[in-house]
């Protein structure tokens, strides 16, 4: 197939990097007392959400990142940041709206990460894998600039698994034929509605303990039994 059919437009890239400044800087605005932020503050952070998944991504396929070779990412990701931080009083009162947020960009980032992946010739399973972390690089530079717990690696998330998902079905589109558009859009749905649908019913993957124990568990009843 040719190489040009999966050249993803600037504006898709700098949709979801205006999407990550946003929500990146509604992130850093939520901190209070001694955490808050200031203004340059929330603007790194913005900057880092909105940039980050595409540095990481073009790093992986080994290409010069695309934030590079255009001032309209620096651009975009900071004025987004800035209206994220205007904007935060109105977000902050509509929490749907930040999670909903936070889905898209988790998906636009892997659609994206895994598309240029398989456009420059990687295997199925390893697109996948860029895509995927396209979708959590940004929010895992987030949580260790800002002194957190990084948020993938705990329970509850589902962050890496709404990305895989929604990235495997993009790249098993893309090789059935599918129009890269339509396999992306399904990807950003299939991502976002799985990340939603973890927050709402407080969906998780089983805990490593939990599992331990069962398995020790069941092993003593077989003992005894």
């Amino acid at each position: 197939m040719d190489d040009t059919y999966f050249v993803i437009p600037l504006w898709a890239d700098l949709t979801a990097v205006a999407v990550g400044g946003i929500q990146g800087a509604l992130f850093a605005s939520g901190f209070q007392g001694k955490r808050r932020v200031d203004l340059l503050g929330v603007t790194i952070i913005g900057v880092v959400m909105g940039m980050g998944g595409g540095i990481i991504r073009d790093l992986l396929v080994n290409v010069t990142p695309a934030t590079m070779l255009s001032n309209w990412y620096l651009v975009t990701a900071t004025s987004a940041s800035l209206i994220g931080m205007l904007l935060a009083g109105v977000f902050q009162r509509l929490n749907r709206a930040i999670v909903v947020l936070d889905a898209v960009s988790i998906g636009m980032f892997g659609a994206l990460g895994a598309t240029k992946a398989l456009g420059v010739g990687m295997p199925l399973i390893p697109s996948i894998f860029v895509g995927v972390s396209a979708a959590v690089g940004g929010g895992m530079l987030r949580d260790v600039l800002m002194g957190l717990p990084v948020a993938v690696m705990h329970v509850g998330s589902l962050y890496a698994v709404a990305a895989g998902a929604g990235c495997t079905v993009l790249a098993v589109a893309q090789a059935l034929g599918a129009p890269v558009l339509w396999a992306g859009v399904v990807c950003v749905v299939v991502t976002a509605v799985i990340r939603v649908l973890a927050v709402v019913f407080d969906l998780s993957l089983p805990e490593q303990r939990r599992l331990y124990r069962r398995r020790v568990a069941a092993e003593r009843r077989a003992q005894t039994g």
